[in-house]
């Protein structure tokens, strides 16, 4: 008996940006790889990355990840990485143009969701982002609030049932 493997096993998850969930509104996401240097990927197992303050851009034809923090490797010599370097991300031709057209639109941006292994290997979950305005933050955490006091009250009225 063959045992199935789950869609997201093997996925160790690095570092992940949950403000951009709140600063933005998420259209669309994209796995892609990451072109990295052997101590940052040894960084990177260690669990030690920031992708706050991270931003993608299109270049050349090519997608770009600027200003995500992987520390240097405690451990490597002269052979350590910058930790705030431009890094070359690995996507089709066609999602490279789609993201260079939508994010030429106003107010349209590229953000890093997560970094994570998947199998071994070093990926990035992107996303085109519309810039949330003040009034659609407060709705937010409104919405989220609702929804907390909604499942307090279903609970208790299930605790009250059980009695």
């Amino acid at each position: 008996m063959a045992k199935q493997k789950d869609k997201d096993s093997g996925r160790k998850l690095v570092a992940q940006n949950k403000r951009a969930r709140y600063d933005y509104n998420i259209l669309d996401t994209y796995e892609c790889g990451i072109v990295l240097t052997g101590t940052e990927v040894k960084s990177l197992r260690q669990g030690r990355a920031s992708i706050v303050d991270g931003y993608i851009h299109i270049d050349g034809g090519e997608a770009w990840m600027s200003n995500v923090h992987i520390p240097e490797y405690t451990q490597g010599t002269w052979t350590n990485h910058a930790a705030r370097r431009k890094r070359k991300l690995l996507l089709h031709r066609d999602q490279i143009d789609k993201l260079e057209a939508k994010s030429q639109e106003s107010s349209h941006t590229i953000v890093p969701l997560a970094l994570y292994f998947k199998d071994g290997r070093a990926k990035i979950e992107i996303a085109l982002a519309k810039g949330k305005k003040e009034y659609d933050k407060r709705q937010t955490l409104r919405e989220k609030q609702d929804r907390r006091e909604a499942e307090k009250v279903i609970s208790a009225v299930r605790r009250r049932q059980r009695s």
